[in-house]
């Protein structure tokens, strides 16, 4: 062999043969093809993936190096999901598994029932209510009730309407129906007299509204009881001829019409309950009110919103009109506080009619935690412990690690090897994430160990298509992630929703047809709905750990009556996070105190920082003493000091502070012109503080309002609209969310020249909001001045979303431009409406009757999410924004044609005002499914188009 200058023979690198000298030495009988033309022939005859596949063998095949195969890849081979089996510990103290079976059917004492105790029928003659209402009861499942529930119900004074109560009872212990009894019972005994109930969020409204139309279907007031002038001014007003009881909700952004005189049941949100009774006094029509019942008690601690609370209450025992007031919570500890403020009878109870069962779940085993104590001693011996230290605790199962890579987390692998097993089982989970896109990502990952298609009974496959069919059929279409999970029975559930949405897979879910919610930890105290197994993917709302209070709403939700004999919860912990929550679990409910102290929303923030200056929602001032003269319940310095002795705050500070605090308020109110001291040394409210007032706004809001409006009236644009957008987007920068300053500039420069004027009219500076977006820095809020020109901002942003909502883009298409979810855009919708009623009464107050009626116009338009064009045919229903469009042009023009059309003939227009991005091809039965679907809501078109044409006819023959 030849040898090169080194010494190496010819063809080697390194003295001995390689692969690269093996594959350089070798000769190819192979034509090269560079430069080499081709018929189409042999190129079509080519497939790309075969010509792949003949290189490869041929490399492999071809040229053995020592022996070596190259190793081949099964094709097309699916990798499967599968959740980690859990096991069984067996004996104390021995390392021996077996498998778990999850059985928990075990005997519990039962709870007592009417054979033993008489009272625990509602149809008892102490309770004295009508037939007709236990009926009601007993169709929605109750037949009786628990021996807390009568004692306290059958406590002196509560059935007849004369003392106040304050009670407390653990999440699913039964704590709505004695308010239900309480306050049916007063507006059927007594129909002269109304009721209020509160509760602190528009989706637990809804879900009443349901509740008690249901209650109330058939059932009549007691009319022979009724005074003869109380029967005569029912007759007087048209109400309650026929003994029927009407219930309306009052919320932000309800379409509700009714007055405070048409309703015997008003359902309310916090700031609706309060208007109301601002109205009730104002009209002097406060003797109708009887009963006041404030669900969910805790939240008169509330920085935000607990303050209107303790304001309602107070104007309510100051009335000295015999009012009921009944509070509730689950999360109460200083109940004698609170029951002494509201002058009440206390009962607390402990009792939950499912028991619950805890486990602390840690690195891939479970620990039972039966008690707080034992919870406790687990969560710190697991938090101190070495890896080789023994414990004293025991677990009671394990659960084998998993050999995915999805699975690798210890957290994630216990919440999916939990679910998993639930479902298996014939149950349904409810787990909470930190986070939205956790329970986006967690939902799609427990979705790949659910059991397959086959493996599920046809009835509920159809059901969960018919579910997919409904959100389909939303203006929002289906979303990508739930078309995914919703056929393996799992779902995800947060505020980035729709309502639309959430409603069909809360229905979905309580049906049994989804076995599996993954949700925020909102939902604890958002929505009722309980589970099997409740899930914690850790204890974190966001970054943040969640409070005691949240903590136990969670773990509450855990069983079913009815449906399950024990309820179980789970909190999958990591080792970072052990030391906090041995921390959480061993907090004590935090007391519940008043919002109208220094370091909440007082007084004293109120008189210190004056409100001209508008600082920012953290120091928003307290508007006590300006809603009380303005409704004329004090008007005198001895009057309002009766008043103050009426709040919570009174009963927990001290008494010459704050006497010194409502003078220094009374004197900032007469500063800022909100108030004015008449000749016999009586306060009387300005026409600016009535405004403000009538508009449910804060004092130091309402100035900022009255100084924009009355530069607006100066100088309005109005040969745009961004203008009006501007003005009834809400004033509050925390409901606004923040800027995406790189789309925030996208959109000053498609700016028209009069939106270039109005954004230099409110002093934006396109300058500016270029650096920031170049620099990806934030608006500093540090003082007053700059934290009105975040609002600003924040308010110029939210109107660009509020204009595309109002030029019938659709909420989807909205959040996708500004790169929100889809319910931020809706819930920002609903809150402008309700804002722009406020400022519409705000300036019919001030006597601006135009600039009233633009802003009620822009209202409508936000509602029907159209054209002024479209307004007419928007009031139907489920025409609104693109659809109505649609509508518009396919030749359905007015309300009279819509309803004169055949169902039939409104699929084909239905289907185009469908989301394209979610028109995708279906199966022969599922489009025919679809189609029917359609057909219905084309029925419920058309129904609503007469009822509405009936009703325009009718107007025209009065007139």
């Amino acid at each position: 062999m030849t040898e090169n200058r080194f010494g190496i023979p010819k063809g080697q690198t390194l003295g001995f043969e390689t692969s690269i000298d093996t594959a350089r030495n070798r000769t190819y009988g192979t034509t090269p093809l560079v430069g080499v033309k081709r018929d189409h022939a042999q190129v079509k005859a080519q497939a790309p993936g075969m010509i792949e596949t003949a290189v490869l063998s041929d490399r492999t095949n071809k040229l053995p190096l020592n022996g070596f195969k190259r190793p081949e890849l099964p094709l097309h081979q699916k990798c499967v999901l599968k959740a980690s089996e859990i096991r069984r510990v067996t004996g104390a103290g021995s390392h021996s598994i077996e498998p778990s079976e999850y059985s928990q059917r075990r005997a519990f004492a039962s709870t007592p029932g009417p054979t033993q105790n008489p009272l625990l029928s509602l149809s008892h003659p102490r309770y004295a209510l009508p037939q007709s209402l236990i009926r009601n009861f007993g169709s929605l499942g109750i037949n009786s009730i628990y021996p807390w529930q009568s004692s306290c119900l059958l406590g002196r004074g509560l059935l007849t309407g004369e003392k106040n109560l304050v009670y407390t009872a653990p999440t699913g212990g039964g704590k709505s129906l004695v308010a239900d009894v309480l306050m049916l019972k007063r507006v059927i005994d007594n129909p002269g007299k109304k009721s209020i109930l509160v509760l602190p969020y528009v989706a637990l409204v809804q879900e009443k509204l349901r509740w008690l139309r249901r209650c109330i279907d058939g059932v009549q007031k007691n009319m022979e009881s009724c005074a003869q002038n109380v029967a005569h001014t029912l007759r007087k007003h048209n109400l309650g001829d026929d003994g029927s009881i009407r219930v309306a909700g009052f919320f932000g952004g309800s379409k509700a019409r009714a007055h405070w005189t048409n309703v015997d049941i008003a359902v309310c949100t916090i700031e609706s309950a309060n208007t109301l009774v601002n109205t009730a006094i104002e009209e002097c029509t406060a003797n109708q009110l009887g009963i006041v019942v404030l669900d969910e008690l805790h939240m008169i601690d509330d920085d935000h919103r607990g303050y209107i609370l303790e304001l309602m209450a107070t104007k309510i025992l100051s009335l000295e009109q015999g009012v009921q007031i009944v509070g509730m919570s689950a999360t109460l500890s200083n109940t004698e506080l609170l029951a002494k403020w509201l002058n009440a009878k206390l009962y607390e109870s402990k009792y939950r009619p499912i028991p619950i069962e805890e486990y602390l779940v840690y690195d891939h085993a479970i620990y039972p935690a039966p008690t707080s104590s034992t919870f406790l001693r687990t969560a710190t011996q697991l938090s101190s412990s070495s890896m080789n230290s023994k414990l004293d605790v025991e677990p009671c199962r394990i659960i084998l690690k998993s050999e995915h890579a999805a699975l690798c987390d210890s957290v994630s692998d216990a919440v999916v090897a939990l679910a998993s097993e639930t479902v298996r089982a014939g149950y349904g989970a409810l787990i909470f994430c930190s986070s939205r896109k956790g329970c986006e990502n967690k939902a799609s990952l427990i979705s790949e160990v659910m059991p397959d298609w086959e493996e599920v009974h046809p009835d509920i496959m159809t059901a969960r298509k018919d579910a997919m069919f409904d959100l389909r059929n939303t203006a929002v279409g289906l979303d990508a992630c739930l078309e995914k999970t919703i056929p393996k029975g799992v779902a995800y559930h947060h505020a980035g929703l729709t309502t639309e949405e959430r409603d069909i897979v809360q229905d979905a879910y309580m049906r049994g047809v989804i076995k599996v919610i993954v949700a925020t930890c909102s939902l604890a105290a958002g929505i009722n709905l309980p589970a099997r197994r409740v899930i914690l993917h850790g204890a974190r709302m966001g970054r943040d750990l969640v409070g005691p209070a949240m903590l136990r709403q969670m773990r509450g939700r855990a069983g079913r009556k009815g449906k399950d004999e024990v309820g179980e919860s789970y909190l999958c912990c990591k080792k970072s996070d052990l030391e906090a929550v041995t921390e959480l679990i061993k907090a004590e409910l935090p007391p519940v105190t008043s919002c109208l102290t220094e370091e909440k929303r007082g007084i004293k923030r109120y008189a210190e920082n004056s409100m001209s200056t508008v600082p920012g929602t953290d120091s928003e001032p307290i508007r006590a003493l300006l809603e009380v003269i303005v409704t004329r319940l004090a008007n005198t310095t001895g009057s309002i000091d009766e008043y103050v002795k009426r709040t919570l705050l009174w009963h927990s500070t001290d008494h010459d502070a704050l006497e010194r605090l409502v003078k220094t308020t009374l004197q900032d109110l007469l500063a800022n012109s909100l108030i004015i001291l008449d000749n016999i040394g009586c306060f009387e409210a300005t026409t600016l503080g009535k405004a403000i007032v009538a508009s449910s706004l804060t004092p130091e809001d309402g100035i900022f309002v009255y100084d924009e409006f009355k530069r607006a009236l100066r100088a309005f644009v109005m040969d745009g609209e961004m203008h009006i957008f501007y003005m009834f987007t809400p004033v509050h920068s925390s409901g606004l969310g923040d800027i995406n300053w790189q789309i925030f500039r996208d959109q000053i420069d498609k700016l028209d020249e009069s939106g270039l004027r109005v954004l230099d009219f409110v002093g934006i500076k396109p300058s500016a909001v270029n650096r920031l977006a170049n620099s990806g820095g934030i608006l500093k809020e540090n003082t007053p001045e700059e934290i009105n020109i975040a609002r600003i901002h924040r308010r110029f942003y939210a109107a660009c979303q509020l204009r595309d909502l109002c030029n019938e883009i659709p909420v989807h298409e909205v959040a996708r431009k500004y790169a929100i979810d889809r319910g931020f855009v809706q819930n920002l919708s609903q809150a402008c409406q309700g804002f722009a009623s406020g400022m519409i009464k705000f300036c019919e107050r001030m006597g601006w009757g135009m600039l009233g009626a633009v802003l009620e116009h822009m209202s409508d338009r936000l509602k029907a999410g159209a054209k002024a064009d479209l307004l007419d045919l928007a009031k139907v229903a489920f025409i609104k924004s693109r659809t109505a469009r649609v509508f518009w042009e396919s030749g359905m023009k007015n309300v009279r044609m819509v309803a004169e059309a055949d169902p039939k003939d409104l699929i084909p227009i239905l289907l185009l005002a469908q989301p394209k991005k979610f028109n995708r091809q279906r199966d022969a039965n599922d489009d025919e499914k679809y189609r029917q679907k359609l057909l219905a809501k084309a029925e419920i078109i058309v129904e609503s188009a007469n009822r509405l044409w009936t009703r325009e006819m009718q107007l025209d023959v009065e007139e």
